[in-house]
């Protein structure tokens, strides 16, 4: 039987990693990613994922969008005509599917996160 997740539990051991070299602007921030909700078929992902200051070019594939509320900390996110948004404490957002840009930490920071990968499958 399926298993409810609460946000408050224990974390388990997070998940460290980097942007790719090929994508840095600045900085080579260290990131971890708490995977905290995993669905059957891999396509959906949630968790918590935090990271130092830095920035580096994102890419999300046509079937890959992402949902987050960050809890504190401050990010900027921008398109690739440079338009940008911040985001703060309280703030939540959605990258959309086939969405690139940049994405920047300003300040160290911590955010929820549902990821939805329609392309991936177990």
């Amino acid at each position: 039987m399926p298993t409810l997740t609460h946000f408050a539990d224990p974390l388990p051991t997070p998940t460290p990693d980097r942007p790719r070299p090929d994508r840095l602007i600045r900085g080579n921030p260290a990131r971890l990613t708490w995977t905290l909700h995993e669905s059957a078929d891999g396509q959906t992902s949630a968790g918590i994922w935090a990271c130092e200051p830095g920035a580096w070019r994102i890419a999300f594939p046509a079937g890959k969008e992402e949902y987050f509320h960050v809890l504190e900390g401050r990010i900027r996110i921008a398109d690739t005509a440079g338009a940008a948004r911040e985001f703060g404490p309280g703030d939540a957002g959605v990258i959309p599917a086939g969405f690139e840009g940049s994405f920047e930490v300003l300040e160290a920071v911590r955010k929820h996160f549902v990821v939805v990968d329609r392309d991936a499958r177990k």
